[in-house]
């Protein structure tokens, strides 16, 4: 009989549980509240990890007890031959939820390869639905291409499905209902998110917050009682069910940070490891990775790391006073892994 792993747990005993992987720092949007610039400090291409080197780090944090991935980027779908990466780790046992976050611009054409290569579920970032909001807020226009791709990912059989929807204050909030009514459609589940002043949120103020409280008023307004979805889970939404029985999440980790009940840290694409979201230092895995070091030698550094954490990244922002932007344009020209779009958001 095989012996149960006990994750590796921290100094606030939170465990080693939840890996997210950037793919690449690159991304085909330019959201307002992440990627505002149409040029940035790229990551070298020689520097990012080839998917055998992924592959080999997601063993060896398998062994510590990671047991849910998340592909992430920039856009990890813009990343060539996906579906190989996804099928390398769909074959690694300790792995029970492989998951991926995309802006949907390139889903219609990947998601049945990716559902064919072993990849678990999909979430889709998605924060208007009207044309012009969006082609404001993301400096593009793919809007049509984006909505295709959540119905192809619902066409493919996902389970699990969700649409993430960064709420702004006097840009989005009008649009709760017809993202809940999308998902509907879709058999998605949608999930609100607060504002975070985070990476390349420069231009992050308290005032454009739409906390957790008013999201739950304007949807009580439109449906009626909402109740709370009972569930113990470390996911960072906070789940509830509308009179119809349609789920839907909040994740407010603005105004209710949930610091201490996290498992996850994020892994760039050129191999550097944070901790925390709010983390201004990584630990470079890269080099230890190609100078030759042992599987048990770079285990060894994963677990001296997790087990020193300390961070509550979020919890100590929210004491923050004033409250503004957490690093400036400046600081994010001299250190690209600062930003959201390479260190995965």
């Amino acid at each position: 009989m095989k012996q149960e792993r006990v994750p590796l747990g921290d100094v606030l005993g939170r465990p080693l549980r939840n890996l997210r992987l950037s793919v690449t720092d690159r991304c085909n949007l330019r959201c307002q509240y992440c990627m505002p610039e149409e040029d940035y400090v790229w990551l070298r291409q020689k520097d990012l990890l080839s998917f055998e080197e992924i592959d080999r780090l997601t063993r060896i944090f398998g062994g510590l007890g990671v047991e849910k991935v998340r592909l992430t980027g920039g856009e990890p779908l813009l990343r060539k031959d996906l579906p190989i990466l996804v099928r390398l780790l769909a074959k690694n046992h300790d792995i029970k939820d492989l998951a991926l976050t995309t802006n949907g611009v390139r889903l219609a054409e990947l998601a049945a390869p990716l559902q064919q290569a072993g990849l678990h579920r999909i979430t889709v970032s998605l924060d208007t639905l009207r044309p012009e909001r969006f082609r404001s807020l993301n400096q593009r226009d793919e809007l049509p291409n984006v909505l295709a791709g959540i119905r192809a990912a619902s066409g493919a059989g996902f389970q699990g499905l969700k649409i993430d929807a960064v709420v702004l204050r006097g840009l989005n909030e009008d649009e709760l209902s017809d993202l809940i009514e999308l998902g509907k459609e879709t058999k998605a589940e949608v999930r609100f998110i607060e504002y975070m002043d985070v990476g390349g949120a420069t231009r992050w103020s308290m005032d454009q917050v739409f906390p957790r409280t008013e999201i739950l008023s304007t949807l009580e307004k439109r449906y009626g009682p909402i109740r709370p979805f009972v569930e113990e889970s470390s996911a960072p939404a906070e789940r509830h069910t509308l009179p119809d029985g349609t789920v839907f999440g909040i994740i407010a980790s603005t105004t209710r940070p949930f610091c201490r009940s996290c498992d996850r840290s994020r892994l760039t694409a050129d191999g550097h490891w944070y901790l925390c979201l709010y983390a201004q230092r990584g630990i470079d895995l890269r080099h230890p990775l190609r100078e030759g070091a042992s599987d048990a030698e770079i285990e060894r550094l994963l677990r001296a790391s997790w087990t020193d954490r300390d961070d509550r990244g979020a919890e100590e922002r929210l004491l923050s006073s004033p409250r503004t932007a957490l690093i400036e344009a400046e600081g994010l020209r001299r250190d690209p892994h600062l930003e959201m779009h390479t260190r995965g958001g």
